[in-house]
């Protein structure tokens, strides 16, 4: 299939068969954000990361997990056993069908089963499907080993970078390297669907987890490369803006949380250091040594640690005393550069974001309810992206898919349940 005409969804003559787990669910979402018809194949009695909570209501239940509701919107439902031989050849039938595949099998899996890449493009050429693993399909030593999220975390090199400077390495407290994963794997697949446009064949897409959350390293890469300098971790603060190795705060708390402030250099940074400084004075709060300050001519490139210290010390004295909404306010009509630090209670109640309609009510009728999630991540001036449908049951659209669109029989149906195929 291919895009014959503007639709109202970019993607909304694509299908997308979803064998993933955690490591390529974002993926299929973004996909299924953008229109594409993405059906998740899962196992007969529904995909282990339905089990992953927290659950609606806090009721443990494969069908009231938040987590499946949150990346696998946007995505229909069957069951199908593909470790079965009738399973497999179920799949080929719904291959020939489909534009894509996404899947985040050990390497060479796909293969074994007689629906890798090789096989599956003999019956449609025009596939493309998309691998994702730890450390990629082939090369390398580590293509066939075996990693969580804080597995590829600690390898990526990003770990190193995340915690105090007197602890051991942190991981981040949500499965970062997925998303990142996920993410790269459906930019690979567009631009292997662009490319499918051009010359009418399909292509397999390779994603490594690892090289894609060693993005997440910033230029700590470069700048050992460059000139063998170490990044280290250095907490609630932030490293490489002084040529003595001094290091600011990032945030500091207030009377309801956490105010991000940082120390500037150039004309904004003067601007936000006088305002600072002129706003402290009037409660009484600004040090001589801040008063004396020639904002204009401060450079915190070539500040030491103690400069740093002696702006730090009283501005987190000051901030204290602070709600974050009291900040925020006069920190605008001041123009001084700092920032609350949101909570997920902020950011429903953000007034930005609502203006930019990023949230939206999707119906569970299961449920009885209505459910505020995430919306459009863009916004594109001639078609859409954002919610259509809620996540699915475990094997909802069984029917729709095997009798409505592969033409099978409710007897045949019947047969594979009972089989234990779907």
């Amino acid at each position: 299939m291919s895009v014959q005409e503007k639709s109202e969804y970019i993607l909304a003559t694509y299908r997308v068969l979803d064998l993933t787990d955690e490591k390529g669910f974002l993926c299929g979402k973004i996909l299924g954000d953008l229109g594409a018809d993405v059906i998740k194949v899962e196992k007969p009695g529904g995909d282990s990361a339905r089990r992953i909570g927290p659950f609606y209501h806090d009721v443990p239940d494969p069908e009231k997990s938040l987590y499946w509701f949150a990346y696998n919107n946007n995505k229909r439902s069957i069951t199908l056993d593909i470790g079965t031989a009738d399973g497999r050849e179920l799949f080929k039938r719904l291959a020939k069908t489909a534009d894509i595949v996404i899947e985040s099998f050990a390497p060479g899996h796909m293969d074994e089963l007689g629906l890798g890449y090789t096989m599956l493009s003999q019956i449609n050429e025009g596939l493309v499907m998309t691998s994702i693993t730890p450390f990629g399909q082939e090369a390398g030593p580590y293509s066939n080993y075996k990693a969580s999220d804080i597995g590829i975390m600690a390898m990526s090199g990003c770990m190193y970078l995340l915690g105090d400077p007197d602890r051991p390495p942190v991981r981040t407290s949500i499965p970062v390297s997925c998303m990142w994963a996920g993410a790269y794997a459906a930019l690979g697949t567009l631009m292997a669907l662009f490319h499918r446009q051009i010359t009418g064949t399909g292509q397999q897409v390779d994603v490594s987890a690892q090289a894609s959350a060693a993005w997440g390293a910033d230029t700590a890469p470069f700048y050992w490369e460059a000139d063998g300098t170490m990044s280290k971790r250095v907490g609630n603060a932030i490293a490489g803006r002084s040529i003595h190795g001094a290091v600011m705060r990032a945030a500091y708390p207030c009377q309801d949380g956490y105010i991000c402030w940082l120390i500037y250099g150039a004309r904004s940074g003067a601007v936000t250091n006088k305002e600072t400084t002129k706003w402290m004075d009037e409660k009484g709060m600004a040090t001589d040594w801040l008063k004396a300050q020639d904002w204009d001519k401060f450079d915190p490139a070539m500040a030491t640690q103690e400069d740093f210290d002696r702006i730090m010390e009283p501005v987190a004295n000051f901030l204290r005393g602070l709600t974050k909404g009291e900040f925020l306010g006069e920190a605008v009509k001041r123009r001084i550069m700092g920032y609350p630090v949101s909570t997920a209670k902020d950011i429903m109640e953000n007034p930005q974001l609502a203006a930019r309609e990023v949230w939206q009510e999707v119906e569970h009728p299961e449920l009885s309810t209505t459910i505020t999630y995430p919306g459009p991540w863009a916004k594109l001036s001639q078609s859409s992206c954002g919610i259509r449908r809620r996540a699915p049951l475990i094997g909802e659209h069984n029917h729709d898919i095997y009798l409505k669109e592969l033409g099978m029989s409710e007897d045949e149906l019947v047969l594979l349940k009972q089989a234990g195929i779907i």
